[in-house]
Order: C-alpha cells, then structure tokens, then sequence
C-alpha cells in the first residue's frame, strides 16, 4: 500500500467527546443543509452540515447543533427516520442501540416537545439498524443473540428471523420495502421476503468472520463486505460467491459502506489500531484504493448523501474526506 495517497481529513469539525458512531441521514432534509448525528458517552448530538462544495458562502464545512439527546448509556449505532426533516413542521426522528441490548426511539420537533421510547427484546449486543426507507413506521435491527427483528414504532416485535450466527449487518431495499439483507458473522448474507418471512437469496462470503456489509443503494444488484483484511464485491444476479475480492487493510477490516452520490465509490475502516484506524476509499475500476486517511481511533462511518463524501468519528471530533472523481 502506497503511503502518498495518503492524507488528513478535509474538514474537521470538533465535538466534546469522543464519537462512537456517526451517520448522515440518507434522506432529503427538505433544505440544503444534510441531517448528520453522532452519539458518544451518554448523549446523541443531531445538526445539520453545509460544505462549501454546496454553497460557495460557506468556507469549508458549517456545522449546526439543532438538539442534543441526553442519555445514560453509551451509543454504539444510530440509523435515522426518513421521517426527519427540517421544512415545513421540524421533525427529528431516530433510533439509537446501546450496550444495555435496548433500542431508544429519540423523537424531537426542536421545540418542547422531545420523546425517548425504549424498544426491549434482544438478550445480547445490538450490532445495527435500519428505518423501513419509505414512511419510516419500522425498524430492523441484528444483535449477537442470534436474530433479526423488526419492530413497529410502538415498540412492539413483529417479526423475528433466527439466524445461524450473530447478525453483523441489516439494509433495506430503498424501493421495494418487503426486501431486507441480513449480513451473518459466519459469512452468509441472506434476503428476506418480509411478507412471507422467508429467505429469497443468499450469498457466501467463503470465509469468516464477515465484519460488516453493505447493500449498494444506488444500484442494488451489488454487495459489499469485509472480510479478514479484504473487501468482497458481490453481483447478486451472477453468483452466491463474491466477484472480486481485495486485500485491502494491514491487519483487519471493520466497517464498509457504499457511496451514496457513485455506485462504484465504497469505504472500509480497518478495526481500531492502538493509536490510528485506517479509511481507505476504493473505487470498483481502479486496483489501488484512490483515497487512504487515518484517524486517531475511528468509529463509524458514512457517506453524504449526494456528495462522494464521507465522515468517520474520532476522539473529540468529526473528520470527513471528500474524495476528487
């Protein structure tokens, strides 16, 4: 791996703790701005981001605090409602997991009113979740314990697939709403018809422990994971085997996420070294990662949504990386 591809984050943006997790919301907030969180200790910060890419008044990145949830776990993963917006009546609505195995459904209309909901079920670590992508009246979520499960906003459980092995990774098909990919630590990705409750496709990754995947929302015949140090590419109309296959981290890869704004641009973070975690972005035509950044002990990852942009979490700050095309 080349060392002079390498390079510091574009825009800094400083926060006062560290960040565990942080995510732009994939949906249009109704302004020009984009919704982003990032959840810490004990609290969940929600604002709004401008890049001077967007608007040329801005110099570099704005950041805007619009509410801050106040909570007394940490937080490990957040998914946002495409429900949040900021246009005609303000909502904000997401759903955090912590280590405590519950979901907190956060509901805020920026002005006095501001709702926790916890959401019970699962008996081990929650290792992520996704909003049904249309209305927002369902949540996905896969934990250690084995399961998937969907529930409606009251909290309630209303569906439950069993898995063979923990659940890594959960994404919802952006059109069809009864599709949902369920990631599993033994390296099986599987598609779940939500209507009958059955599988209707399943990938192998070949080996295991697959740590993270990510289904390509802008073109959903692509899958990726990571797997070991290497990256998998899967085209799901070919083949259940990945298509390509990468070494890409010195020691193991964490995280992988898709480009939201090109179909060929992906990221992955390598597992939290003693000192830095490494971010590589990778595009499908060329053999090398295009971008490599490292960040004094990274967590999450997301991209813009309609930038090639994306942010990883660090201690005290938010770094993001704008990716020349």
């Amino acid at each position: 791996m080349q060392e002079d591809s390498s390079r510091s984050a574009t825009y800094t943006v400083a926060c006062e703790d560290y960040v565990h997790v942080v995510e732009f919301s994939p949906f249009d907030s109704g302004t020009t701005a984009s919704l982003l969180a990032y959840g810490g200790n004990q609290y969940v910060v929600v604002g709004t981001c401008l890049f001077q890419e967007e608007d040329v008044e801005v110099e570099g990145v704005e950041f805007t605090m619009l509410r801050a949830f106040h909570l007394d776990v940490r937080i490990d993963c957040l998914a946002w409602s495409p429900e949040s917006r900021l246009d005609r009546l303000p909502t904000i609505r997401l759903c955090t997991a912590s280590p405590d195995r519950k979901l907190r459904l956060l509901s805020s209309d920026l002005k006095d009113r501001h709702e926790v909901k916890l959401m019970e079920g699962h008996s081990s670590y929650i290792n992520q979740l996704v909003f049904e992508p249309t209305e927002g009246k369902q949540i996905a979520s896969v934990s250690d314990d084995h399961t998937c499960r969907v529930w409606d906003l009251d909290g309630n459980e209303t569906i439950n697939f069993r898995l063979r092995s923990p659940g890594v990774s959960v994404c919802w098909h952006p059109e069809e709403v009864y599709k949902l990919m369920v990631a599993e630590k033994k390296g099986t990705i599987r598609f779940y018809d939500l209507v009958t409750q059955q599988a209707i496709l399943s990938l192998d990754c070949g080996h295991s422990p697959l740590m993270s995947a990510d289904w390509c929302l802008a073109n959903t015949i692509k899958v990726g994971g990571v797997a070991g140090s290497d990256w998998l590419i899967w085209d799901i109309t070919r083949s259940s085997y990945p298509q390509e296959k990468r070494p890409a981290h010195i020691d193991k890869a964490r995280l992988i996420k898709w480009s939201r704004a090109n179909e060929n641009l992906f990221a992955t973070t390598g597992c939290p070294g003693k000192i830095s975690s490494q971010l590589l972005i990778h595009h499908l035509g060329h053999p090398q990662p295009v971008m490599i950044g490292s960040a004094t002990v990274g967590a999450g990852l997301s991209w813009h949504r309609t930038l090639p942009l994306c942010v990883i979490g660090s201690d005290r700050k938010l770094l993001f990386w704008m990716t020349e095309m």
